[in-house]
């Protein structure tokens, strides 16, 4: 069975930094894009960032390029969202997503590319 597994998130003042971990498990998720979207309170789930299976190139919502990167260690089967200078707008539930097939419809900002979700993890940034 497919399984995506959040952690990392926290408590942190506004200007700091968190880095989340997605590990995956039960297949293999080299071949395929996986994403981080967040949810603010009262609001829709939104885009953050987004990699091919390669890792090659990345993908981010307007809102945090320059402050958070995304990565992937395929051989640990874990993506990563590395973020920095933190704002209070960033306090969200923040969920990763895989693609699991081939065939997917959608981009990597849409949720529809995406098959698997985890349950996610609470980031809250105080200023």
């Amino acid at each position: 069975q497919v399984q995506l597994v959040e952690s990392g998130g926290g408590l942190v003042q506004a200007g700091g930094s968190l880095r989340l971990s997605c590990a995956a498990s039960g297949r293999t998720f080299s071949k395929y894009s996986m994403a981080w979207f967040r949810q603010a309170p009262g609001k829709e789930r939104v885009f953050v960032a987004a990699l091919p299976g390669s890792g090659a190139s990345t993908f981010y919502a307007d809102s945090v390029k320059g402050r958070f990167t995304i990565s992937r260690d395929n051989a640990k089967n874990t993506m990563y969202l590395e973020m920095t200078s933190l704002k209070p707008e960033d306090t969200a539930v923040y969920y990763c997503a895989s693609q699991l097939t081939a065939y997917s419809f959608g981009t990597y900002y849409t949720e529809s590319r995406y098959d698997a979700w985890g349950q996610g993890t609470q980031v809250t940034v105080s200023s």
